[in-house]
């Protein structure tokens, strides 16, 4: 029988790959993104102390768009942006979590950077 390779956690060694390379400190935080079927999510993250900083995703109770889409994704990037902006952070380092730059990981990325952040 054929088997299925696995994306989730094909997904993971990529994350796993990129996370050897960067990391976030209080200054420049690590932005990770996390994308399900439904919703999408981002964190900015200080890696040296282990804390989240911000987080914003498509699931919390004023959000009033679909989180499944581009158009929800990039108001997930601009939230995010305005969180950061609001605890002094204006630049930070791009983690994709092992996903393609494409569609709403895109967006999200575009609409913080419309939002103020620099990466």
């Amino acid at each position: 029988m054929v088997s299925k390779p696995n994306k989730n956690q094909a997904r993971l060694k990529r994350h796993a790959r990129v996370r050897a390379k960067i990391s976030g400190t209080a200054a420049c935080p690590r932005l990770d993104v996390f994308r399900s079927n439904s919703n999408i999510y981002a964190q900015l993250i200080d890696d040296v102390n282990g804390v989240t900083l911000a987080a914003a995703g498509s699931n919390e109770k004023d959000f009033d768009l679909n989180g499944g889409n581009c158009e929800g994704a990039r108001k997930v990037g601009q939230l995010i942006a305005e969180r950061a902006a609001a605890k002094g952070i204006t630049e930070v380092v791009f983690d994709r979590g092992g996903y393609i730059y494409h569609g709403r990981v895109k967006e999200l990325a575009e609409g913080a950077r419309e939002g103020g952040l620099k990466f």
